[in-house]
């Protein structure tokens, strides 16, 4: 019966990742003063289905000078730990209890970097090959603020089941008892999936697509099907650790979808950043921030444990 579960929840995730691409089109069209698309279905509803087929239905290109097998298997290897993400949706029923949840899900985004870094060094191209490079040094920065900030979390909660963030966020979100660290972890979200303002491993304007520029067909739809995952799961954890968790309420999917429209607008309205800047803005200040607050929080922990 889990098996049967984890399998719908993912089949209902890949049709959420198409009609996303349809509110990503919709939403940045309006931002700027035209329509999106809306001549295939009542809406445009039937275009993300038109583009899923075009895109598979296209010719497969393998360069010539690939290191074919890592070449071919890196789009797999992101897609698959896409896959594995999902197993952490906390059901109340009929799914294991994942204790340690929090641990599993650094492991997998952790591994994320070596499927972008492969699939830029196999396919030998020089654009791609830059793109890979940009996106390793930027994940491992962003992602060790990003786990300080979980630490922070998991300090309140003494758990790392995600089950638990919901029971002990009943009376009041987290996001109030850490306001400044819900704001650098939604920074570090869209460096951790590639997405603009920091979408530097996909600079279109100098590296034509960054470290997916060789890949086309079914390789192409494998790593994009792979980044709107992580967004939507991105998003998901958001709701989770900083507002509330509430799994009985039909309010908790909203905020879900408040979120990865959050990240279709930040795309539409703030331009890319410098790279330099990148760097700077985790070192030295997500990481000094989340660090304090992270010794300040345990010493009260301390303090309170002694005293009582």
């Amino acid at each position: 019966m889990g098996f049967l579960m984890y399998i719908l929840t993912l089949i209902c995730i890949l049709v959420c990742v198409s009609f996303v691409t349809l509110l990503e089109r919709k939403v940045l069209g309006y931002i700027q003063l035209r329509k999106g698309p809306n001549k295939l279905g009542f809406m445009g509803l039937l275009q993300p289905f038109s583009d899923g087929i075009k895109l598979f239905f296209k010719e497969q290109i393998i360069p010539y000078k690939s290191n074919y097998m890592i070449y071919y298997m890196s789009p797999v290897f992101l897609l698959l730990l896409s896959f594995l993400l999902w197993s952490l949706f906390p059901f109340l029923f009929n799914l294991c209890n994942f204790n340690y949840g929090v641990l599993f899900f650094m492991v997998c985004t952790g591994m994320g970097v070596y499927g972008i870094m492969l699939s830029g060094w196999s396919s030998n191209s020089n654009y791609a090959l830059l793109g890979s490079l940009r996106s390793v040094a930027q994940v491992i920065s962003y992602e060790v603020s990003m786990i300080m900030i979980m630490l922070c979390i998991i300090i309140f909660v003494f758990s790392y089941n995600m089950l638990d963030m919901m029971y002990y966020q009943n009376m009041t979100w987290f996001m109030y008892m850490c306001f400044p660290l819900f704001f650098c972890w939604l920074s570090s979200c869209l460096a951790e999936t590639n997405r603009s303002p920091f979408d530097f491993a996909e600079g279109e304007s100098e590296l034509v697509s960054g470290f997916n520029v060789e890949y086309s067909s079914g390789g192409f739809v494998f790593i994009f099907l792979s980044e709107y995952m992580n967004i939507i799961f991105m998003s998901l954890m958001t709701v989770i650790i900083f507002l509330g968790c509430d799994l009985w309420s039909l309010l908790f999917y909203i905020k879900v979808m408040m979120i990865v429209f959050w990240f279709i607008w930040i795309r539409g309205v703030l331009p890319r950043f410098r790279y330099d800047k990148l760097m700077y803005l985790t070192w030295k200040l997500f990481l000094p921030l989340s660090l304090n607050f992270f010794l300040f929080y345990l010493s009260i922990l301390v303090y309170f444990m002694y005293k009582f």
